[in-house]
């Protein structure tokens, strides 16, 4: 049974110019927020968190137990999938962005607070430690559901490029990080590893009040308003799970390359470029800020290229792409050449994860019904960002390590995640014509008796 056009036979007050515009605006200030922050912990661990809060480590055993506190915030962001996902869908998707936004945000400020080692002894990591699961905990579902808010408000036939807002959010995040800590990089060491490395944790505490008033005002989505007014599914996640298993899956195997690589780059990237390389950090950070440039401008065309020809081939190809970019990213880094090294960063943020970041918003959003659909996105894409995500600069150390300074066994691992997710995809079910506020109980009937053909409709 195909699915309905997008918006068929449902009368729905339009959504006024300028609410669209907050909407966006909203979408795009929180990720920003949640990607600065996780960009900052990321770039600290590669840059300055070893020496603060593992002193008592030589410089590669302490920035190794970094990238593992790193990876601890991708433990606790399925668990704020499912929380806030839940309620999410019971309760509305305002109320959720704005406390996941909260405890992100409030998170990421209290870090620039804490003591360092030499300060408190072994308390000084384990506070580390609780407050990046507090951040990871909010992250969990901030994202997805700025994702989710922006596409339920998309006019018809632009949810890929509604949904963009996001991950251009993100990536200007990104961005802002790289460039606070290129400024800081002209301090000098011991100022830097005194008291400088926490200014841009503190920083965030202005992203944090612009992004919960911006999002205070806003209304609940017309998806949500519409479906609310039955009664609502007792625990949408394991709904989600029993009634489109198939598409639960895309989604994590989607998210592996996406997460892996958006990580892999530009923090294990930088590490590698400083410590084995010996490339100054302020050339690395400016390769890390040109390849977020990219991904900006690159993320709302492959978007809106999405809405046209549809969500898999733009993100099948996204990844291939970046399984063919993996070799050419270190052999340029390898040049060590500013403009090379930009260039890299180019190639694999713009073309590669732009390709990957730009559709997915409405793709995820379009696997799953509105009852469940927070819920869904938000637990499927977190546990896809335990698998990739959170341990790809500690695999990717470990393995320079092991391979004596030579990145090769790092482009297998990321080729694998590449092609995993391209498989992912493709088994997947193509959405850009669906209806998104099909019923749950009709959605998903199709999702295991439809066969995953290339251009097949989601219901």
């Amino acid at each position: 049974m195909p699915s309905t056009p997008q918006g068929k036979g449902v009368t729905q007050k339009a959504t006024s110019p300028v609410e669209l515009r907050q909407v966006m605006i909203a979408a795009g200030v929180g990720s920003a927020l949640e990607w600065y922050d996780f960009s900052l912990y990321a770039l600290a661990s590669a840059l300055v968190f070893g020496p603060v809060f593992f002193s008592t480590y030589d410089l590669a055993v302490g920035t190794l137990a970094s990238f593992a506190t790193f990876g601890a915030g991708f433990l606790a962001r399925p668990f704020g999938g499912l929380l806030f996902g839940h309620f999410g869908d019971r309760l509305g998707r305002k109320p959720m962005l704005v406390a996941s936004l909260m405890l992100t945000g409030g998170s990421t400020f209290l870090i620039g607070l804490l003591p360092t080692y030499g300060q408190a002894g072994v308390w000084a990591p384990l506070m580390l430690v609780a407050l990046r699961l507090a951040q990871g905990f909010g992250a969990g579902a901030e994202y997805g559901g700025a994702m989710i808010m922006a596409v339920e408000f998309a006019p018809e036939g632009k949810r890929g490029l509604y949904g963009a807002f996001a991950p251009m959010g993100a990536q200007i995040g990104m961005g802002l990080a790289a460039a606070t800590f290129w400024l800081l990089d002209a301090m000098p060491k011991e100022d830097m590893l005194a008291w400088g490395w926490r200014v841009p944790f503190l920083l965030s505490l202005l992203l944090l009040l612009f992004g919960v008033n911006i999002r205070a005002k806003l209304s609940e989505t017309p998806v949500f308003k519409q479906v609310s007014v039955s009664p609502a599914l007792k625990i949408p996640a394991v709904e989600a799970i029993r009634r489109s298993p198939r598409n639960f899956l895309v989604v994590i195997g989607a998210r592996l390359a996406e997460n892996g690589l958006g990580y892999l780059y530009p923090v294990f990237g930088v590490t590698y470029l400083t410590a084995t390389l010996h490339v100054p950090r302020d050339q690395a950070i400016i390769g890390v800020i040109s390849g977020s440039v990219a991904m900006t401008l690159c993320t709302p065309f492959f978007a809106w290229l999405s809405d046209r020809v549809g969500r898999r081939p733009v993100y099948i190809s996204g990844a291939l792409f970046s399984a063919a970019c993996t070799f050419p990213f270190f052999l340029l880094a390898q040049s060590r050449d500013p403009l090379l090294i930009a260039i890299a960063f180019c190639l694999v943020f713009g073309v590669g994860m732009g390709a990957m970041s730009g559709p997915q918003g409405a793709y995820f959003a379009e696997l799953f019904g509105p009852k469940l659909r927070y819920s869904g996105f938000s637990f499927a894409r977190e546990i896809g960002s335990i698998l990739a995500g959170g341990p790809a600069p500690l695999i990717a150390g470990l393995l320079v390590t092991w391979m004596d300074g030579r990145p090769w066994g790092v482009c297998l691992y990321a080729i694998m995640l590449c092609a995993i997710t391209a498989f992912a995809v493709w088994y997947g079910p193509e959405t850009y014509h669906s209806d998104i506020r099909a019923d749950d109980a009709q959605d998903n009937v199709q999702d295991m008796a439809t066969p995953p053909l290339l251009h097949h409709p989601v219901v």
